[in-house]
């Protein structure tokens, strides 16, 4: 018996780039009333449904084209990114943490399509 091939299915983060991130969050939260979850230096984060909506900055000019950048959730980051590498994914970066609580971690991997557009593997990882 084989065991199921790995593929992405859940989105679990959208990042949308702003100019001015204070500006853009109220916009978001006042205008559409999406629920507000916290925010950090440069960066508001929104819950619209089970996607988690991220405003940031445009921090390099590698992203300036990019309107959003899709974070599909894997529960195994590290099998997820060994695996979309062995298929010749070109990632920006090697699984990192870029976020800690008390209750979980929250681990990221950014690739690129065909297009070179953004992409990024999530784990949140509980403690």
């Amino acid at each position: 018996m084989t065991a199921p091939r790995f593929g992405l299915s859940e989105i679990g983060q959208i990042a949308i780039t702003a100019k001015d991130v204070d500006r853009a969050a109220a916009w978001y939260r006042d205008v559409l009333a999406l629920p507000f979850l916290f925010a950090a230096p440069g960066l508001a984060f929104f819950q619209a449904g089970t996607v988690r909506l991220m405003i940031t900055r445009v921090e390099s000019p590698e992203f300036d084209h990019a309107a959003s950048i899709l974070y599909f959730r894997v529960a195994d980051i590290g099998a997820a990114h060994r695996e979309l590498a062995a298929r010749g994914v070109e990632f920006r970066s090697a699984p990192h943490v870029v976020h800690r609580t008390d209750a979980m971690e929250l681990w990221l991997a950014d690739f690129f399509d065909c297009e070179r557009n953004t992409f990024a593997l999530m784990e949140e990882r509980k403690k």
